[in-house]
């Protein structure tokens, strides 16, 4: 929007030419979604308590959590409005790239924000069920899948790239759309089984989301992919603008986020920020590179998984609570040890996948 507008205005005055470069837009869309965050943060804080939407906290959880009951919950809508403003902003409308992380990121919030209304303001305990939850995240990221596979352009777009290898693709085919489906769906929900402590989810989404804008803007940039051997695709670096947005989005939201929580997320920001860490990383061609950065994701997930498993096979628990964070709570580690300590490992985690840029 301001980008066309500044075309424009270039027309007159050579000075307008500076918003062209994609680095000063991935600038100004983080402070634009960060600003946002900020000034509607605590107006929105109030009008959540003022309806009453608050946390329900579970029976068989950690004690300590019991105090958090009633705080207000589903914040992760200012989340996504400084996401889309700041993208509708500063990025190239025409680009592709950018309406898919964009809708993708939204459609997925719906589906969060019907979960959440359900819960906190219908009173429903059980909210969205499993199977309707699921279907509509299948629906989405399978027309996601399948309309990124037929609009490709690059051959590098339909192939899967292994981090460390500077010449290892292995062409997918219809195999892309299955994998496409598994990335944006897991993801999604790994990022929402993590969002349970203050901080502990948004903090690691924007690191990863930082570390994915860097990888956009390689894989988009002739010169830089040509210099380190890393796949081009044309038009790819636009969602470095939308990848600003969440880390300026997210760091906003952290500042009422941040332990003792003022606000929740809820399913609308987890899902969607989780969705959206999924589409990026199948765009820029990087989703195995995703699970290593996104370790505290996959690790929480995986917990879940065995958990789950473990006590139908043997009727015994791996954990003594899972997801992982609240095994760690109930081993005696204050909450905000569990947080810091987890933000530290996926900080280590991204700079190793950082390092997949060189290391090919």
């Amino acid at each position: 929007m301001l980008l066309q507008l500044t075309e424009y205005l270039g027309q007159f005055h050579s000075g307008f030419g500076v918003f062209q470069y994609l680095t000063l837009r991935a600038i100004l869309g983080a402070l634009t979604a960060l600003m946002i965050s900020l000034i509607v943060g605590p107006s929105m804080i109030r009008r959540l308590s003022k309806f009453q939407i608050g946390q329900t906290v579970r029976d068989d959880g950690p004690k300590s959590h019991f105090a958090k009951a009633g705080t207000p919950t589903m914040g992760g809508s200012l989340i996504l409005v400084a996401i889309a403003t700041s993208t509708l902003f500063w990025s190239d409308l025409s680009n592709r790239f950018v309406w898919v992380v964009l809708i993708v990121t939204l459609l997925f919030g719906a589906v969060g924000w019907v979960d959440d209304y359900k819960k906190l303001v219908k009173g429903d305990p059980a909210g969205l069920s499993a199977r309707q939850k699921y279907f509509w995240q299948s629906l989405i990221g399978l027309a996601c899948a399948v309309f990124l596979y037929e609009t490709a352009t690059f051959p590098a777009e339909t192939q899967l790239i292994v981090p460390f290898f500077k010449d290892v693709a292995i062409e997918l085919g219809w195999m892309f759309v299955v994998l496409t489906y598994f990335v944006i769906v897991g993801t999604s929900n790994a990022v929402n089984l993590t969002d349970g402590l203050d901080g502990l989810a948004i903090l690691p989404t924007v690191m990863v989301a930082a570390a994915l804008a860097i990888f956009a803007y390689v894989a988009g940039n002739f010169s830089f992919a040509s210099y380190l051997g890393f796949p081009y695709i044309g038009g790819v670096g636009e969602v470095v603008v939308f990848c600003g947005a969440i880390v300026g989005a997210g760091l906003g939201f952290l500042w009422f986020n941040t332990y003792p929580a003022q606000v929740f997320m809820g399913d609308i920001g987890a899902l969607a920020l989780g969705a959206a860490l999924g589409v990026v990383a199948v765009v820029t061609r990087q989703e195995l590179v995703l699970m290593i950065m996104g370790g505290v994701f996959v690790m929480e997930t995986v917990s879940v998984i065995l958990q789950v498993a473990s006590f139908k096979l043997t009727g015994k628990r791996i954990f003594r609570m899972a997801p992982l964070h609240h095994h760690f709570e109930l081993k005696g580690w204050p909450e905000s040890r569990v947080i810091v300590r987890f933000w530290v490992i996926t900080m280590i985690l991204v700079m190793v996948g950082l390092a997949t840029l060189k290391i090919r």
